[in-house]
């Protein structure tokens, strides 16, 4: 895949701007999954990490860090896991996310819409401050199983943020799907290399993945909005949850960012680049 292909084929401002138009009407009807990642929390200047990078560079100033682990949150925190104990990587995660972080208006819009799934793929807890004001959902959060003696790959949440079980979710309006955990409600995180291990030596198979995650995403495209690509695993992730589902897919970009390897994911996933400022697309999803 050549990248000045792509460079080319980007829609004009004009067009893309009535491609997001019809998406929010989309959105309204509950035809488009939003996939959200840390640059939606960014918009509101957020005290806490905004990229795995900057989540790195957070771990690199509580502990001093091989070569090879700086600059990589998930080999930060596997090198924390192995000399000092899960339990510190658990605090400081609790720590780097202790910030509440205020939603955004889109991340308002979003929450004040029957969707059948949110998926939020960073640890904040902006979502579930935005829902707090409805009782009909709930919360599934990827659970780490490296070495705590469990057998689940997620955990259900009720509204309240107290446990839930797998029946219950059938019955939640909309369900916010955290793959990698969050700080609210209990501090569960997959952040170490050992977490992921679990995970991805299973994910294409779909087992860590919830049933009602894979029967809400049928028939249904996905947007992501604010999230880059430019990690292996994040790929991954991006295209497990999102298969079996309806492409095309969009995603809101940055082209100046982009790196080869985001470009050829994009063209292998179906993903239709909307190069808008994040900003604008949320005023013009609100406005319909």
């Amino acid at each position: 895949m050549n990248a000045a292909i792509l460079d080319q084929d980007l829609m004009q401002p004009q067009d893309a701007e009535k491609l997001v138009v019809e998406l929010g009407g989309r959105l309204r009807a509950g035809q488009i999954i939003p996939y959200v990642g840390p640059g939606l929390a960014a918009l509101s200047a957020p005290a806490i990490p905004l990229t795995p990078e900057d989540l790195a560079a957070f771990f690199g100033t509580k502990v001093a860090l091989p070569r090879r682990a700086k600059g990589n949150a998930w080999a930060s925190a596997q090198h924390i896991e192995s000399f000092k104990h899960r339990a510190t990587v658990t605090a400081l995660m609790a720590e780097a996310f202790a910030a509440p972080v205020a939603p955004t208006a889109l991340h308002a819009f979003l929450a004040s819409l029957p969707l059948p799934l949110i998926v939020d793929a960073w640890y904040d807890n902006a979502f579930r401050t935005a829902l707090e004001s409805r009782s009909d959902w709930g919360e599934i959060q990827g659970n780490t199983r490296a070495g705590v003696g469990e057998d689940r790959w997620y955990r259900f949440y009720d509204a309240k943020g107290g446990e839930a079980g797998r029946a219950d979710a059938e019955g939640w309006k909309t369900v916010l799907y955290k793959p990698h955990g969050g700080v609210q409600p209990t501090k569960n995180f997959l952040i170490s290399d050992a977490d992921y291990v679990e995970v991805l030596t299973e994910i294409d198979i779909q087992t860590p993945i919830p049933d009602v995650v894979k029967n809400r995403r049928a028939e249904r495209s996905f947007l992501f909005l604010g999230c880059r690509f430019h990690d292996q695993m994040l790929r991954t992730y991006a295209r497990q949850i999102s298969k079996r589902s309806a492409a095309p897919h969009y995603a809101v970009v940055d082209p100046a960012q982009l790196t080869v390897n985001e470009r050829r994911f994009f063209a292998s996933e179906g993903i239709v680049p909307i190069a808008l400022p994040l900003e604008r697309v949320s005023d013009l999803l609100i406005a319909g």
